[in-house]
């Protein structure tokens, strides 16, 4: 049996600013035959989806063929700086990061889609603040994290309803601080993800959220990225890490109980928060992920990339042939024997 090891941020934060690593002396050796094969280093965010799946079934030691990193992050964008410091091989993070990545000239390449972004990022008035629709945001403070794909779906949905951004205070603020801004009334609303929404929720109501957003064409997702340089020379770990994906959302959709079981295990919570937060995403089968990554995600890494030069994140973006070029549905295809 292959060794598994997980590492917090903290020590992933010491890895990337380590000059001679385990994990960077595979990135050095890669091309090198089956000495490129021994290793694999895998970001994760605990978002609920097939990857906790895969974690609680053990699947990631047992079925690679090479010793597994997992190392645990807080965003995306941390996973990004170790991406690019080839610290971690393969990546989960958001369409928003995803696509800051692409325009950042992180060798990347999208080979899944984790789930699409439903009612699990909502966004939640305060109650007592008298808002009870879009319009009434109007000179009122709403909070979510910048460059995240709740900002992503808070911005289109003034956009949609003919509000002026400027005409609402939106502020920066990251998920921990949130919930204690609204419990002391010093902001209205906030558009955020669990297991802040939860909390906020409990005094507050949901004006909208990123599935009502979706049919309306604004898509926001969770996806797994690779390091192309590592794919290149690992296609058989990467081939099988997606197979356990689409092993996982079978799970998944066919067996909500046992999945939120599963879920609950490794994020500590109960099994009906689990099985509540599954209902708020939806999560692709292999006809479904190749659909997407084929067809529109790459428009939909463009457009989030235009929105983050639109707030000045970064400071252009690629045009839609590099997005198209960076989102693969190779990797499902073999896994899915297509």
């Amino acid at each position: 049996m292959k060794k598994i090891k997980i590492v917090s941020f903290i020590a992933a934060a010491a890895l990337m600013l380590t000059s001679v690593t385990a994990c960077g002396t595979a990135s050095a050796e890669e091309g090198s035959g089956d000495a490129a094969r021994k290793s694999v280093t895998i970001g994760t965010l605990d978002l609920v989806n097939g990857d906790l799946i895969a974690q609680y079934e053990n699947w990631y030691s047992t079925e690679l063929g090479v010793d597994v990193k997992l190392v645990k992050f807080d965003s995306g964008k941390d996973i990004n700086s170790a991406l690019a410091s080839g610290s971690v091989d393969i990546g989960q993070e958001g369409s928003s990061p995803a696509a800051l990545a692409i325009s950042s000239g992180i060798d990347i390449e999208v080979i899944w889609i984790g789930d699409i972004i439903g009612a699990a990022e909502t966004l939640a008035a305060r109650d007592g603040t008298g808002i009870t629709g879009l319009q009434d945001l109007i000179g009122r403070k709403v909070a979510t994290p910048f460059a995240s794909t709740a900002h992503y779906s808070l911005l289109n949905a003034l956009k949609l309803e003919g509000i002026d951004e400027n005409s609402v205070s939106i502020i920066d603020m990251q998920t921990d601080k949130i919930n204690a801004a609204w419990q002391t009334g010093d902001i209205d609303a906030a558009y955020v993800w669990y297991p802040v929404l939860g909390e906020l929720l409990k005094s507050g109501t949901a004006i909208t959220d990123s599935y009502q957003l979706a049919q309306k064409g604004i898509v926001t997702a969770d996806t797994n990225v690779v390091r192309r340089e590592y794919a290149e020379a690992n296609p058989e770990v990467v081939t099988k890490f997606v197979e356990l994906q689409l092993r996982a959302n079978d799970i998944i959709n066919s067996d909500s109980g046992k999945a939120a079981e599963e879920i609950s295990s490794v994020l500590e919570i109960s099994k009906e928060d689990a099985a509540e937060q599954i209902t708020q995403f939806s999560y692709l089968n292999a006809d479904e992920q190749i659909e997407y990554l084929d067809g529109s995600f790459a428009e939909t890494l463009k457009s989030t990339a235009d929105f983050l030069v639109e707030q000045k994140s970064i400071t252009s973006a690629p045009d839609l042939d590099e997005f198209r070029s960076r989102v693969s549905s190779e990797f499902v295809k073999k896994a899915a024997g297509k």
